[in-house]
């Protein structure tokens, strides 16, 4: 099936009881057994749950995996992955993550004896460096990066780490599988913050794990048995519900991060654009190899700092200030003081995440609104 297609079926069909054409919500912790230790294929809902499998079966059709888990959270799922790297084991990671993932690594690595080397995403030979330097376990990516839209090259670093027996992790979330496939490009699993595009309409928290590997994914399944952070049967319905318009709504954020990202990078209040399909992006070229769509999120820089930030954002009346990205309607934050405020000052600004950055989440409005709301923002600072 082509994509939009996939996206309209995938999860299993019509339930096979009733023909009902979305996968019915189980709401039951737990099920009957006919007999001791005997039972129809449900036990109890930590463990699987006839919603939540719907939901994980249409995860690994999505992104061409051998296996699909469900989680409460995407932290909940990297920190379920992260029971499977063991203290003292190391983790090589681009340096320009999302900073509720790199408070988790931080936490590993005081609590747990964890190594964590950070490295230039967008430098393949940066890559190679770490992974010659010592024994690696995972290969930790997100591209694009949060905040600042930064690329790795997913095919070449996934080659030179199955070179040196480490497994390759891809935060999808950004791209989501309309815009880039990892596992086909040679990752070993992905992750998903299920909040954001999957879900789509900012109504649930939800994470996800895919894995290409049939074993390594069945070691994860017991540790999502085993920790417990599981998705309710409620929020993986509204997940399954929002991957039947993935397709569409991708490309109106498309439409719309690419007309944001033009106009922004007009402006002389703008120091720098982040946006992966603009011609001027440092790795444009990449990005068309390894995506076929841009997405939403567009960071913005602006020459005025902190204060104009503020301004800025104040300013806007469609574009909302909130965390979180994904949904149908527009959102802005300040990375320094919101998503990001828990990476220490030093480091963000070594990474070039300064006070005057904004990221915005552009929704599926008419983009004509989206420009005249960012004006007014722009007259502001």
């Amino acid at each position: 099936m082509k994509p939009d297609t996939k996206f309209v079926h995938s999860g299993g069909g019509a339930d096979p009881q009733t023909g009902a054409v979305n996968a019915p919500i189980y709401l039951s912790s737990t099920f009957e057994q006919t007999a001791p230790n005997q039972n129809r294929g449900y036990v109890y809902s930590r463990t699987a749950n006839p919603t939540r499998t719907a939901l994980e079966t249409a995860l690994a059709e999505l992104e061409s995996g051998r296996r699909g888990l469900a989680f409460s959270s995407g932290l909940g799922a990297l920190a379920t992955l992260l029971e499977d790297v063991p203290g003292g084991r190391r983790i090589v990671a681009g340096d320009d993550l999302y900073g509720g993932t790199w408070r988790l690594f931080n936490h590993h690595e005081k609590q747990f004896g964890l190594s964590v080397t950070y490295v230039d995403p967008t430098s393949t030979d940066a890559f190679a460096g770490a992974l010659e330097a010592g024994e690696t376990q995972v290969v930790y990516l997100e591209s694009p990066t949060n905040p600042l839209m930064k690329l790795t090259d997913l095919a070449a670093v996934s080659t030179l780490a199955h070179r040196h027996g480490a497994r390759v992790v891809v935060d999808n979330t950004f791209a989501s599988p309309v815009f880039q496939r990892p596992l086909e490009l040679g990752a070993d699993l992905i992750l998903h913050s299920t909040t954001k595009y999957l879900g789509g309409h900012s109504d649930l928290i939800g994470g996800a794990l895919i894995s290409g590997d049939a074993e390594w994914g069945e070691r994860l399944a017991w540790l999502q048995n085993a920790v417990g952070a599981v998705p309710g049967p409620v929020d993986c319905f509204l997940v399954l519900r929002g991957i039947r318009t993935l397709g569409v709504r991708m490309r109106a954020h498309d439409q719309n991060g690419r007309a944001v990202a033009e106009f922004l990078e007009q402006s002389p209040k703008v120091r720098a654009v982040h946006y992966p399909g603009l011609r001027s992006h440092p790795q444009a070229t990449l990005a068309r190899r390894q995506m076929s769509g841009f997405g939403g999120m567009v960071s913005v820089d602006l020459k005025t700092g902190m204060a104009g930030a503020r301004r800025f954002l104040k300013a806007l009346r469609i574009f909302t200030l909130a965390e979180s990205l994904g949904g149908v309607e527009s959102l802005a934050e300040h990375p320094a003081s919101m998503t990001h405020a828990s990476v220490p000052p030093q480091i963000r600004a070594a990474r070039g995440i300064s006070d005057g950055l904004v990221r915005l989440s552009c929704g599926i409005e008419d983009r004509r609104d989206l420009l005249t709301d960012l004006a007014r923002g722009l007259r502001a600072v």
